[in-house]
């Protein structure tokens, strides 16, 4: 019976070895083709990966995609050009990749060839970096390439009219004193040696798009967020008075590492005590001490995808009462907010109702007050959303109302900072401010508490992607008991 079992088994993975492969590859094709649908038959897109960056003298940092190129094409190397051109007959997808160099690939590692550039991609043509000089200009001078005239009629046709488009990922133009970007300088170049087209942004486009996962982004996100909690978990199992914060922030980054992500995120952000009011710290190099808070905010990059999630718990196990009163507000803040995030609503209708909270929190404290103003600031100094993804501040409009799969994080946090108070304009009005506040300041300065969650909309309503992670204060001392 086993050996059948085995058996059976084997032939499943012979016949079924990629399954999630194929999976995405099916997602990116049908990514590539609502691109095109919007870019229409009179367009050219094109896009190019992301340069590699020196660390140190000749050493460079891990190579990291270009987010939208990985997102129309799954590949993750340097020196790849994508091409859409929806209006071809047959050659709509055209990739270049970097041709094979046995010498480079003895120092670099193996570099994809076409054919395992189409078998990653799904895109059937497939050139090398090499042609796509001679590949663009034929295109912009109304020549074949590799085809007959016929393949590229509608775009050629929309040349000879003058309304033809070459859609670049630009982003926001550069000011007059500032250098232009490698893609500004290329859109430039196109102008001065071609007619018969505009430059059009492609960003809005991705932003839009980008906004609302597929089906495959959803389960990839889930993932993602079960490998960073697993990582937070063992970021919490570390944490000790006497410890470092690096000895939180290895134990968490080993878990993406043990998973196999490529590494985090974002930067980790393993704050103790007053470190825990500055929002991007990163040096990770004090010592924890006895009855202060650790604020971390942590993820992995999984399988290209980043959620968001930031706990903070007590060193010692046990939350003080003024640590309570802080975190209480927050907690709440980030509850009424999850009651917001609905279809329909906006990212300002989550804010809104946190800062509700907050602001009467703040008041009861002492630590305003005036809720009818913006005095809260002083100690809640973000905003409490942004959309999550192939990148932690993912593509998408604040201002589009949220739908089914839309992937974002509730964020609230109280960051209650002496130094605050004397950043404050000089003015009569602070100055009494500042008088009435000092004796709460005084209670709960180094304070700083920030309660960050992942979630998905979906048809059914608001799902927590790092529900894993203990959050309440019931369920942190209980677990920081156990560890």
């Amino acid at each position: 019976m086993k050996v059948r079992m085995l058996a059976a088994l084997l032939f499943l993975c012979l016949t079924h070895p990629v399954f999630g492969a194929e999976q995405f590859q099916d997602d990116l094709k049908e990514r590539r083709a609502r691109v095109m649908e919007r870019l229409g038959p009179n367009s050219i897109l094109i896009m190019f990966s992301a340069d590699e960056k020196v660390y140190s003298n000749d050493v460079n940092y891990e190579f990291r995609q270009d987010s939208n190129l990985y997102y129309l094409t799954g590949i993750d190397q340097p020196d790849t050009i994508l091409v859409l051109m929806p209006g071809n007959q047959e050659r709509k997808e055209i990739l270049f990749v970097k041709p094979s160099n046995p010498v480079d690939e003895h120092w670099n590692g193996h570099l994809l060839t076409r054919q395992e550039a189409t078998q990653q991609s799904g895109i059937a043509t497939v050139n090398t970096t090499t042609q796509f000089e001679q590949f663009i200009g034929a295109m912009l001078s109304g020549r074949p390439f590799q085809a007959q005239a016929q393949e590229f009629e509608p775009f050629f046709k929309a040349l000879q009219e003058n309304r033809a488009k070459v859609h670049l990922v630009l982003g926001p133009a550069p000011r007059l004193d500032q250098k232009l970007s490698e893609k500004y300088e290329f859109a430039n170049k196109l102008r001065e040696r071609y007619s018969g087209f505009m430059v059009a942004d492609a960003v809005p486009m991705f932003r839009e798009l980008r906004q609302v996962k597929t089906e495959y982004e959803q389960k990839i996100l889930q993932e993602s967020a079960d490998v960073s909690a697993e990582a937070h978990m063992a970021g919490m199992k570390a944490a000790r008075p006497g410890g470092w914060e690096y000895e939180v922030e290895a134990a968490i980054e080993y878990v993406y590492k043990k998973h196999g992500a490529f590494d985090w995120g974002y930067p980790s952000i393993v704050g103790s005590g007053p470190n825990a009011t500055t929002l991007h710290y990163s040096k990770s190099d004090r010592q924890m001490k006895d009855g202060e808070l650790l604020l971390v905010d942590a993820a992995g990059f999984y399988k290209f995808m980043t959620v968001d999630i930031t706990r903070t718990y007590p060193i010692n196990g046990k939350f003080s009462q003024t640590q309570k009163d802080i975190y209480n507000i927050v907690l709440m803040a980030q509850e009424e907010g999850m009651k917001a995030a609905k279809s329909g609503n906006r990212f300002s209708d989550i804010n809104g109702k946190a800062v509700e909270i907050v602001k009467q929190g703040l008041l009861r404290l002492g630590l305003i007050t005036d809720a009818s103003g913006d005095q809260y600031r002083t100690w809640y100094t973000h905003g409490a959303t942004h959309f999550i993804g192939i990148d932690v501040h993912d593509a998408g409009d604040s201002q589009r109302p949220l739908s089914p799969g839309t992937a974002f994080v509730i964020e609230p946090g109280i960051y209650v900072r002496e130094s605050a108070l004397d950043a404050l304009p000089k003015t009569p009005e602070n100055a009494a401010f500042i008088a009435k506040v000092r004796p709460a300041v005084e209670k709960y300065k180094d304070i700083g508490v920030r309660i960050e969650d992942s979630f998905l909309l979906t048809n059914s309503g608001l799902v927590r992607l790092s529900a894993k992670v203990p959050r309440t204060i019931e369920e942190i001392e209980a677990f920081m008991r156990v560890r």
